[in-house]
């Protein structure tokens, strides 16, 4: 889709910005000095409530609006360090953690930050038990036993995990989006027939983290405030402002005008030209993401094994790599990306067309069959769709692709109504259980779910490999997890109803006068509150 980006699109993201009414675009082709304007696809924003909140974009702006029980730092990302815990402890069988909270915090709202906030804060995910719930639930909390599990007195939130997971996977999980500590008097005060304030804390925030909510206008902007109380000081910049911008092509001319200070979505042929240009930059730096596509088992024919083995193997994988996914990805086929713990270099399946027709003949479909492939309409989903399209048809596999928005395709997912689908995912947490138990946990097929898991999505029930991932979530000798989980990733790869195609590095493009841009893994760890302008 082509399309001609005038000045009042362009700008349309600061009408909101009345405290800054001095500057105008007439004067200067520029951003603010005190402001930060990034420019991506924001249509998978859902909600902003972080205990809801399960899609990229919202997780990277929850990153920013809330603190976390305890953090991985912009200063240093392999540290573990509290967030509004203070200091903690563990109990010798591994089950009581005891966190304090820091004396002095204070939330957007004034109201001081207190153990009991804490507390109630993670009740509420488990008592919600929305898309990410399952994060806390597979702690042996649920809705009746959570508030006995959890408490807090004085300054001290104590948390009994009854199921004996290794220590460094809960701590590493009050790190995640669902650990963040919201404002329990202004949630409240705002709740709606018993939702814990979880309708209005979708389009509001109420949390003490650097940045506050201003506004979030769905497919268009999301606007936040600097908070000058953050307990590590005041941001650099006084607005940030993610803008709706998902073409590439509309991205580059924004970003060469000024309009827009990051822009996160240029292809190879956009970042070539434009390393020329003095006045940009472009960083590169390892990300954790994982792209794949799913099958659905309900659809018949995925639900051979054989038939799964055959589509992996009518994919080429490196050709996508080589050419309009050149630099921002790489191969890699497995559910946990390079960097972490238990991770493993496997990458069994490459375009072999012939082996693709051997495996579904076997499975009684010498002539291929047809399939709905879903895509979003972001880059590079549709190139990768196509791709896929191509080589599928080699095999007699006939995939007709149904484009849609980000929510729409994330919809058909967790909704089960989808054939196959593309989709990308980030961890939660540095654990590698984080990817483990989403993309392994299928004991349960029940509807509603007890976890809205990977398998549960693809109707893939596995009750034999998930209990081997509990039990290397539980392991505590370091070889023997690592090698547990090198040998799950092997079984998922090879038997399961995910085809892994990339690992992302991040290609970021920006204006040269910016300082500070965090190189995080993944969402979770894009802190604005560093950056700079000179």
């Amino acid at each position: 889709m082509m399309f001609k980006l005038t000045r009042r699109q362009t700008l349309a993201a600061f009408s909101a910005m009345a405290p800054m009414a001095t500057w105008s675009p007439d004067v200067q082709a520029a951003t603010p000095r005190d402001a930060l304007v990034i420019a991506k696809s924001i249509d998978d924003t859902i909600t902003l409530d972080p205990g809801e909140c399960y899609e990229l974009t919202g997780i990277e702006i929850d990153t920013n609006l809330y603190d976390r029980i305890l953090r991985y730092e912009a200063e240093d990302l392999t540290k573990m360090v509290g967030g509004v815990a203070e200091s903690w402890t563990v109990s010798a069988d591994g089950k009581t953690y005891t966190f304090k909270i820091r004396a002095g915090l204070k939330f957007h709202s004034g109201n001081p930050v207190t153990a009991e906030d804490a507390a109630w804060s993670l009740q509420r995910v488990v008592i919600m038990n929305k898309t990410s719930g399952f994060l806390l639930t597979q702690l042996g909390w649920d809705k009746n036993n959570v508030k006995d599990l959890v408490k807090a007195s004085g300054d001290t939130l104590t948390a009994v995990v009854p199921a004996g997971f290794a220590p460094t996977l809960v701590l590493n999980l009050m790190t995640s989006i669902v650990a963040s500590v919201v404002d329990k008097k202004v949630a409240l005060a705002n709740e709606k027939d018993g939702d814990h304030g979880n309708a209005w804390l979708k389009t509001n925030s109420a949390g003490s983290g650097a940045y506050k909510l201003v506004a979030w206008k769905p497919n268009e902007s999301i606007t936040l405030e600097a908070f000058p109380g953050f307990r590590m000081g005041a941001p650099k910049l006084k607005r940030v402002i993610m803008r709706h911008l998902p073409e590439p092509g509309a991205q580059r001319l924004a970003l060469e005008k000024g309009d827009i200070d990051v822009a996160r979505s240029l292809t190879p042929d956009q970042l070539t030209p434009i390393k020329a240009n003095k006045d940009i930059k472009v960083e590169s730096f390892a990300g954790a993401n994982n792209w794949y596509a799913i099958m659905n088992l309900k659809h018949g024919p995925f639900a051979d094994v054989r038939v799964r083995k055959a589509v992996k193997m009518l994919i080429d994988y490196q050709a996508m790599a080589n050419t309009f996914l050149k630099d921002r990805f790489f191969v890699h086929q497995t559910f946990l990306p390079l960097g972490y713990f238990g991770a493993t270099a496997y990458n069994p399946f490459k375009l072999d067309v012939a082996g693709a027709k051997k495996l579904l003949a076997e499975a009684g479909f010498p002539n291929g069959f047809e399939v709905k492939l879903s895509a979003n309409t972001n880059d590079p989903f549709p190139q990768i769709a196509q791709a896929i399209q191509a080589t599928l048809a080699m095999g007699g596999i006939k995939a007709t692709i149904a484009s849609g928005d980000a929510k729409q395709v994330i919809g058909e997912i967790r909704g089960r109504t989808f054939q196959m689908a593309l989709i990308s995912w980030a961890p939660d947490y540095f654990d590698p259980h984080t990817n483990a138990d989403f993309f392994v946990n299928g004991a349960d097929l029940s509807d509603p779910p007890k976890a809205r898991t990977g398998p549960w999505r693809a109707s893939w029930l596995i009750p034999e490999l998930t209990a081997d991932m509990l039990k290397a979530a539980r392991e505590l000798d370091g070889k023997k997890r690592e090698a547990m989980y090198v040998e799950l990733q092997k079984r998922v790869t090879d038997e399961g109803p995910y085809v892994w195609m990339f690992q992302n590095n991040w290609v970021i493009a920006m204006r040269s006068n910016l300082r500070g841009y965090p190189k995080g893994l993944f969402e979770d760890l894009f802190f604005y509150r560093t950056i700079s302008k000179v």
